[in-house]
C-alpha cells in the first residue's frame, strides 16, 4: 500500500468513526456536501472481486447507467438502504447496473460475500482492498451511493439511510 493510500484509508476510518458516533450525521444525511462531485465524470477505480480478481469500475461506466453503493457488513445505514436498493434493482434492474462496492474497513471479502448471499444483496458485490476507489470517488462514509448516467457523469450522490433511491436512479435514466 503506498503512502497516499494509507493516509486516505486512515482519514477514511477517521471519519467513519465520527460518522457513527453521529457527530457529523447532520452534515452527512445531505446529499452533495462530501463526495464526488454531480457533473463530474466517473473515474476509473481499482477494486477487487471476491475471488481477488482485479477489475476497474471504469468496466461499468459509460455503458449503462449505474448505481454504485460504498457499503460494509457493519454499517447500520447500508442495513437500513437495502429494502430501497432491492425495489430499485426490481425496478430498475434490466436497465441499471448495480453494485456494491465493499470497502476494506475492519472487514474481509470473504466477509462481505458471505453477507451478501446470507442477505441476498441485490447487487454485484466488490471489494475495495486499496481504498483505490474510496479514494476516487472520495467516499466520506459507508451507506455512500453514487448514481452514473449512461454517458458516464454522476448525477447523484448520497449518504445515510434516508436516501430516495428511486428518484437518485431516476436522474440516469
Amino acid at each position: 500500500m503506498t503512502d497516499g493510500s494509507l493516509m486516505h484509508v486512515r482519514r477514511l476510518m477517521a471519519v467513519l468513526m465520527l460518522a457513527g458516533f453521529g457527530l457529523l450525521a447532520p452534515r452527512l444525511a445531505r446529499a452533495q456536501e462530501t463526495g464526488i462531485a454531480v457533473g463530474q465524470q466517473a473515474p476509473p477505480a481499482l477494486v477487487e472481486t471476491p475471488e481477488g480478481a482485479k477489475l476497474d469500475l471504469g468496466k461499468y461506466v459509460g455503458k449503462s447507467p449505474v448505481v454504485f453503493q460504498f457499503w460494509a457488513v457493519w454499517c447500520s445505514n447500508c442495513k437500513a438502504l437495502e429494502p430501497q436498493m432491492r425495489a430499485a434493482q426490481t425496478k430498475y434492474g434490466k436497465r441499471v447496473r448495480f453494485v456494491g462496492v465493499a470497502v476494506g474497513v475492519n472487514q474481509s471479502a470473504a466477509l462481505a460475500r458471505r453477507y451478501a448471499t446470507k442477505h441476498q444483496l441485490p447487487f454485484e458485490v466488490l471489494y475495495d482492498k486499496s481504498g483505490d476507489a474510496a479514494e476516487k470517488y472520495d467516499v466520506p462514509a459507508t451507506s455512500y451511493i453514487v448514481v452514473v448516467n449512461r454517458a458516464g457523469k454522476v448525477v447523484y450522490t448520497g449518504v445515510g439511510a434516508d436516501q430516495n433511491i428511486d428518484a437518485a436512479v431516476r436522474k440516469a435514466l
